[in-house]
């Protein structure tokens, strides 16, 4: 029963589109006008600048390490038990009812959980990933796409809990749903690997 509660509280936290809102409230614009359309953190930084955007990845992060955090200190939430809990901030961003059920990807809401299942140094491995991959891949999903299926596979390979390989495959399948209308080509890669290869191709759509 505990586990339900916790999964219901950081579902609601998760509903909370604090990037739209802070977009809303300091600029007094529709983040979703902006380059990619998404209501997430990077849009705000696009309508509003650097300091909206931390104060946005801030306020995303701490909806999802609240509950997660709480339910571990309070309710001694732990093993395969933590996997609702975890993923319910997540799902609730994705899937706001303030936005018509079509909110936000999620990066900052996956950085939060992971800060408050391993303290700093998941957050820090997870963005170091995204960074990797993008030095070599242009576009921001398939980073976040690749990146957090190669962490999925390392927590199995390195025997981690197994709790935690089954929150970050789940992270990695919420996220996939919501951007999946980037994934209807293959990757476009950084300028520099095109040069390398000596050849620039146009996007190539996937096979059904």
């Amino acid at each position: 029963m505990e586990v339900a509660i916790w999964a219901v509280v950081g579902l609601m936290l998760g509903c909370l589109p604090f990037s739209y809102w802070v977009g809303r409230v300091f600029v007094r614009k529709d983040i979703r006008r902006y380059g990619d359309g998404n209501p997430g953190a990077t849009n705000v930084f696009n309508a509003g600048g650097p300091v909206l955007y931390v104060l946005a990845i801030l306020l995303d992060a701490f909806k999802a390490a609240l509950p997660v955090w709480l339910s571990q200190q309070v309710s001694h939430v732990t093993g395969l038990a933590m996997i609702p809990v975890a993923l319910a901030p997540l799902a609730g961003n994705i899937f706001t009812p303030f936005l018509r059920f079509n909110g936000g990807t999620g990066v900052a809401v996956v950085y939060g959980t992971w800060l408050a299942l391993t303290g700093w140094q998941g957050p820090v491995i997870i963005a170091a990933s995204f960074g990797l991959l993008f030095i070599f891949i242009r576009e921001t999903p398939w980073c976040v796409i690749i990146g957090m299926t190669m962490i999925t596979i390392f927590l199995l390979i390195a025997q981690y809990p197994l709790y935690m390989a089954c929150v970050s495959a789940g992270q990695t399948a919420l996220m996939g749903y919501r951007r999946r209308q980037n994934f209807t080509h293959w990757p476009k890669m950084q300028k520099w690997v095109g040069a390398l290869s000596g050849r620039n191709k146009p996007d190539i759509p996937l096979q059904s």
